[in-house]
């Protein structure tokens, strides 16, 4: 095993995809997560949707979590109506992800939320989102890029303490923050792009997409957390 920590990256769950001759329902992930994970120096496993009285034998086996992009959040696990600018629901991701979440959270095992991750991390706070944001998407399947700046003395400022274009692609946001939950970094709109949970776990949340870019820092300090 070399000595690498392991980290679990929760997954997709789609109802059909193909390879070769094969269309069936799938739990997969985009190859920048795993790519990530293992160029950070970690060895990456997926977690696809399971019951969630499982999280916490799944989170135990592990030494870091990841939760992925995906999927607007449901809005009903924050008190909010659906709005018609919400994507489709995701039922077992939620609910899987977020006991994830938890798992973590209760372990103390270092934990890193990514776009529908940070999202989810904050809702299982008692957060809320922000069902639309203008701005934040190029164009429909192309990533953008804007600044993201931390926020002084914060966890993700340790790690990346300048203003840095980050990869970005989503129509959600933060809108109140989870409790005990900070604001890391902000968009130059005032967007929160990354939160934090001080205390003596290693809990954070970006709202861009490290995978698909080449600054591992913040996949990197995942893994030291977790080694």
């Amino acid at each position: 095993m070399g000595g690498r920590p392991l980290i679990g990256v929760s997954t997709y769950l789609e109802s059909a995809a193909r390879w070769g001759v094969w269309e069936l329902e799938a739990a997969l992930l985009p190859v920048g997560y795993p790519r990530l994970v293992q160029r950070a120096g970690g060895l990456a496993v997926m977690l696809p949707p399971d019951d969630p009285s499982y999280a916490a034998a799944a989170v135990a086996r592990l030494d870091g979590v990841v939760v992925a992009g995906g999927p607007d959040v449901e809005p009903a696990r924050y008190g909010a109506e659906r709005s018609p600018r919400t994507g489709p629901p995701a039922a077992e991701r939620d609910a899987w992800e977020l006991a994830l979440i938890e798992a973590a959270l209760a372990s103390d095992t270092p934990l890193l939320g990514i776009c529908r991750g940070m999202q989810l991390l904050n809702v299982a706070l008692g957060g809320t989102l922000v069902q639309h944001i203008d701005g934040h998407v190029k164009d429909v399947g192309v990533f953008g890029h804007h600044d993201a700046t931390p926020v002084p003395g914060s966890l993700y400022a340790g790690v990346v303490p300048e203003t840095s274009a980050v990869p970005t692609y989503h129509h959600q946001a933060v809108d109140r923050l989870g409790e005990g939950l900070l604001p890391s970094a902000h968009a130059a709109d005032g967007t929160v792009e990354a939160i934090e949970l001080p205390g003596p776990g290693w809990v954070l949340g970006v709202q861009w997409h490290p995978e698909m870019g080449e600054d591992l820092r913040v996949m990197t300090a995942l893994v030291r957390a977790a080694s």
